[in-house]
């Protein structure tokens, strides 16, 4: 299976959007989503205080597996339950529930009310998802594990380590989750599995359970650095495995472009690693996860916009559905997409491109390539302005209009043109997203550079 993440922690698309996306995965080569809801999801009763004021209602979620269905993609839903859940333990009524009490990341897991709660989360998801075969337990970076003091008088009584915390609460949560009526099979990222021995794994019986999501961002990584993971993997009784690769949302937490080429080399990777299991571990290979991170958790900043991603996602899941990346495969991908050309090491895209929010891929190529030079070059270069107009003539209104009028005009010109730019960019960002995505990713990058033009203008007239 070749899965499409799509991360709602940050910029989730309304569905409309979602509409004009899923045939456009399903051509490309995807043929399922992961789909990490975190507060976009409807929760009810309790749990109600989870939801982002602008989650999606429970129509919209049999809207969303309507549309996928329609499309041939198998829908995963993730959730959380361990580490990762700044968005549940953020609030004061579960406060009680963090492994380190100044720290919003992790479960503390030796406390009642904390499977009681992911049980009651997990119950609510995985009831409006009864076509899903799978669901992801997340269970990535649960930072500060074995810090907490519960944990800490468990493992002196216990004579135990973070890796068996780690285990004794993920069994309890995939028990659970096979405990249920629908019958689902598990998925976990395997990251924190990593440091477990595999005597401690396969005596904690989660390889029944579960399959793990090995998960590696870099761009050119070797077949050996990813081997001994498997044979241990196969030695703890894991009969199957997954891989997880990166099409955007691993650069940077405040990127705004995904880089083509180093995105391009990480899906190369993956592919001489699928090349080799045969020879490294007698695993079952069941897929992959394209992962396309939109924070890098809840408190981060919003990393690159999902149509701004499309092309780097195109060229992933094209390389993955042809076992490489040739001509033919650029060609389909230029084709698909609306483009004339494309530069991998620039990161760039030439043509008009036809796909569900190429506009917002162009304007974001605007700001991100023209704002904040055009704007810093009137006011750091232009010599009228640092000589007549500087923040202490503009503090004391005082000027000569002589002066004045000698960068005035250019300077109106450049504000009406930038205003008329990000109106429409606002329009075009207001039919994807909700309004606080669309204000948070104006706020972080066109505010900081616009404001101090608009100031400009304001002060001279």
């Amino acid at each position: 299976m070749r899965l499409v993440h799509l991360d709602l922690k940050g910029a989730a698309p309304r569905v409309s959007y979602l509409e004009q996306l899923f045939p456009l995965l399903s051509q490309l080569g995807a043929n399922g989503l992961l789909i990490e809801y975190e507060d976009m999801f409807p929760y009810k009763g309790d749990l109600e205080i989870l939801r982002s004021p602008y989650a999606y209602s429970e129509e919209d979620i049999e809207r969303i597996q309507q549309l996928a269905e329609l499309h041939k993609l198998e829908v995963v839903p993730l959730v959380q339950t361990f580490g990762h859940v700044e968005f549940i333990l953020k609030h004061e009524r579960y406060q009680h529930l963090r492994e380190v009490e100044r720290f919003p990341n992790s479960f503390n897991p030796h406390a009642p009310d904390t499977v009681v709660l992911l049980k009651s989360i997990l119950a609510q998801v995985m009831e409006k998802h009864r076509r899903s075969s799978w669901i992801h337990i997340g269970a990535d970076e649960v930072f500060h594990l074995g810090e907490g003091l519960d944990s800490k008088n468990w493992m002196s009584r216990n004579k135990g380590d973070p890796g068996a915390i780690f285990l004794k609460h993920i069994k309890e949560v995939l028990s659970f989750v096979a405990g249920q009526p629908w019958g689902r099979r598990a998925l976990m990222w395997d990251d924190m599995l990593r440091k477990i021995s595999a005597g401690a794994l396969r005596g904690s019986g989660i390889a029944e359970l579960v399959s793990p999501v090995v998960w590696f961002y870099a761009p050119d990584f070797e077949v050996e650095q990813i081997g001994p993971l498997l044979t241990k993997y196969a030695e703890s009784g894991f009969g199957a495995v997954w891989f997880a690769s990166a099409f955007k949302g691993t650069t940077g937490p405040a990127q705004s472009r995904p880089p083509l080429s180093h995105h391009l080399r990480n899906h190369l990777s993956w592919l001489r690693v699928l090349e080799a299991l045969p020879r490294l571990a007698p695993l079952r290979f069941q897929g992959i996860v394209l992962t396309g991170w939109q924070r890098y958790d809840h408190y981060s900043v919003l990393c690159e916009l999902l149509p701004v991603g499309i092309p780097s996602l195109a060229i992933c899941l094209q390389t993955l559905a042809n076992g490489g990346f040739t001509e033919e495969t650029k060609r389909k991908v230029l084709d698909t997409l609306g483009f004339q050309s494309l530069q991998l090491e620039q990161s760039t895209c030439e043509g008009r491109g036809g796909f569900p929010g190429a506009e917002i891929y162009h304007m974001v190529e605007q700001v991100r390539g023209h704002l904040k030079e055009s704007v810093l070059k009137v006011l750091e270069e232009e010599s009228a302005i640092k000589g007549w107009f500087s923040p202490y003539h503009r503090k004391r209104q005082f000027g000569n209009p002589r002066n004045m009028e000698s960068f005035g005009s250019k300077v109106l010109k450049l504000h009406e043109e930038w205003e008329s730019f990000v109106g429409e960019l606002r329009a075009q960002l207001d039919r994807v997203y909700f309004p606080d995505a669309v204000e948070e990713w104006m706020e972080e990058n066109v505010n900081p550079y616009l404001d101090q033009l608009r100031d400009l203008v304001r002060d001279y007239r």
